[in-house]
């Protein structure tokens, strides 16, 4: 899975990460409650277990809800932990900054480390800045690191503009990361333009709430367009049903391959028995 010059440690740790074996990823992003508030009155220990042994590759959290996860829900799953932060009342919610350093999150148990980048936003600079620290750190700890850059600012019109999408993928993998996520490209074929451009692994972020069979569909696109993989947050814990819907994504990134259409999640699920 690692490239050659990748030290033993790292490409072990990233060999954990696509622990499926076959290049795919299925991210499950939760540090929303930093940027959003509570997430629901079940609790993050409640919704990690849920998606234990759901096929789900990795989890992203931030520093102190480890201290109130059950460390055996991570028998089967990575542990990202995500060293930026901002909040929606901010000035500029888009001007991301680090609370937390990669070698604390090693002390924690973090199998990788995830960083946010808005290219275009009025605190670009320090942003890049941060993410060139951080990949130093990396490097220095042997521990992958997945960048989540997107286009957004307030001189960004399309922020799926697949030029964008390219420059922010390439800007992630030019500074050290292992893999990227940042925004789909708007079809297959101009998301395979920006796979094609890019060195590193590119999955792609699960976007705004959708329907069930929507999203599904837009998970094939994705994955037929090149993409390693998807990181799909909102669209799982806000599901009625968060562990079968992430089995659900599970078994298009990993399993058998379905093509789009009005098929409800019940029905895909029947497929994966």
């Amino acid at each position: 899975m690692a490239p050659p010059h990748v030290s033993f440690a790292r490409g072990l740790r990233v060999r954990r990460l696509f622990r499926q074996g076959d290049g795919r990823l299925l991210v499950v992003p939760l540090d929303h409650s930093v940027t959003d508030g509570p997430l629901g009155c079940g609790g993050l220990n409640s919704l990690v277990g849920e998606l234990a042994g759901t096929g789900t590759d990795a989890v992203v959290l931030h520093k102190g809800v480890l201290r109130h996860v059950d460390h055996a829900h991570f028998t089967d799953m990575s542990l990202i932990v995500h060293l930026s932060a901002s909040t929606r009342h901010a000035p500029d919610p888009n001007a991301k900054y680090l609370v937390a350093e990669v070698d604390e999150a090693l002390r924690m148990g973090a199998d990788a480390v995830s960083v946010h980048v808005n290219l275009g936003s009025d605190q670009e600079a320090r942003q890049i800045a941060d993410l060139a620290a951080v990949s130093d750190a990396c490097d220095r700890w042997n521990l992958p690191l997945l960048a989540m850059v997107y286009a957004r600012g307030p001189k960004i019109g399309d922020s799926r503009a697949p030029e964008l999408v390219a420059h922010a993928a390439s800007l992630a993998a030019d500074l050290g990361a292992d893999v990227v996520k940042t925004d789909y490209a708007g079809s297959p074929e101009q998301m395979a333009e920006v796979v094609a451009s890019c060195p590193v692994p590119v999955i792609v972020a699960g976007g705004p709430p959708q329907k069930e069979s929507d999203l599904l569909a837009y998970v094939s696109d994705a994955l037929r367009g090149g993409a390693a993989g998807v990181a799909v947050g909102r669209n799982v814990f806000q599901a009625g049903q968060p562990r079968q819907m992430a089995a659900a994504i599970a078994r298009l990134v990993h399993g058998a391959w379905y093509p789009p259409g009005p098929e409800t999640l019940e029905k895909r699920l029947s497929l994966t028995n």
